[in-house]
């Protein structure tokens, strides 16, 4: 019986102490402006690989209350999920947010390839992206680009 308590009380003790430990790991998100592609006023945070190659990567976007992302479409599938705030989503050529799937933190949508669909952040709202590079994001309306020069 002793055995057994004790063999609970360590695996207790465990259970807490690796969170901490995993969360010790984990270095600071280093937050900048996002890329040009996007309307300013939003931040990205590189988590894991390079946007900007062939692989895996994974970011997260920071937005501010009212942020919007106008309807647009990627060559790969998109994969968000929700870290804070409110993301309201719609698919579609045009942005109505009342035919918007609401998302709170937690909740989790996936976006396949060449999808249009748009977003709108309701209060400070941060998603993390999960996809296959390198990114590429093309306006549905090229006078949504933020950049009209350049190429999406």
């Amino acid at each position: 019986m002793h055995s057994r308590l004790a063999l609970f009380a360590l695996a207790a003790a465990a259970t807490i102490a690796l969170p901490r430990a995993a969360a010790a790991q984990v270095p600071a998100l280093n937050w900048g402006p996002a890329p040009p592609v996007f309307q300013p006023g939003s931040r990205m945070a590189v988590l894991h690989g390079n946007p900007g190659e062939a692989g895996l990567f994974t970011v997260r976007l920071e937005m501010p209350s009212g942020y919007q992302i106008a309807p647009h479409f990627h060559p790969m599938d998109e994969l968000v999920t929700v870290i804070s705030g409110t993301l309201l989503v719609g698919t579609g050529d045009s942005l109505d947010a009342g035919r918007a799937r609401t998302l709170r933190p937690g909740d989790f949508i996936a976006l396949d390839a060449n999808l249009h669909h748009w977003a709108i952040a309701r209060g400070r709202t941060v998603i993390q992206v999960h996809c296959n590079g390198p990114f590429a994001l093309t306006y549905i309306n090229p006078r949504d680009n933020p950049q009209p020069s350049a190429g999406n």
